[in-house]
């Protein structure tokens, strides 16, 4: 899942959205530089991006690609995802979109602090002032984000191909989405619950 899909979990299961965003920004233990809030955002996000990797219906999707892009095709399916939930919004989520969108950015800007990752803050500002998420309604702008992800890092440079796998096969992904979303959410929800026991528990 990328930004769009982290965003959607984390308020579905009411947890930090900044800390789900951070997730992919900050590496080893959060506690260290992060109130515990957004540490919880934090293991919510990792624990949503291993369980979507390892899970069957990702393995499945993976085997739709190319032989020279499977390697790549979790980038690509994450980014896809994005892209499926942009276009079936209002099955997911009560506002519009650009409410959503706008709603989100505004509470996430309210928390930064100057001791936060700064790579997070520039892409945060980026993504808010283009308003990538909208935009992920849109297979030409997944095909862009594809593309622009392979220039910045050359060991990626095939990840720019990943985008023929997913139009070739863009209905059957869909239903894989329709299929996977839901499960997804629901362990989401238990893990967070879960956790916040355990750290009610351990208070």
């Amino acid at each position: 899942m990328n930004f769009l899909a982290h965003l959607h979990i984390a308020h579905h299961c009411k947890s930090s959205l900044a800390g789900n965003l951070l997730g992919d920004f900050v590496k080893g233990d959060p506690s260290k530089h992060y109130n515990p809030e957004l540490c919880a955002g934090i293991k919510l996000h990792r624990f949503v991006d291993s369980f979507t990797d390892t899970h069957e219906i990702t393995l499945q999707c993976k085997r739709l690609f190319s032989n020279e892009t499977r390697r790549y095709s979790p980038i690509a399916l994450d980014v896809f995802w994005d892209h499926c939930l942009a276009q079936n919004w209002s099955k997911y989520h009560p506002q519009p979109l650009f409410n959503f969108c706008q709603n989100s950015h505004r509470t996430i800007q309210h928390e930064v602090e100057p001791h936060w990752s700064e790579n997070f803050v520039f892409v945060h500002e980026k993504m808010s002032q283009g308003r990538w998420l909208e935009s992920y309604q849109s297979m030409e702008s997944i095909e862009v984000v594809l593309q622009r992800m392979a220039l910045r890092r050359p060991k990626l440079a095939a990840l720019a191909h990943c985008f023929k796998d997913l139009e070739e096969h863009y209905n059957s992904l869909q239903c894989h989405f329709e299929s996977f979303y839901p499960i997804v959410l629901k362990n989401a929800n238990q893990f967070n619950q879960l956790e916040i026991q355990k750290n009610n528990h351990e208070s």
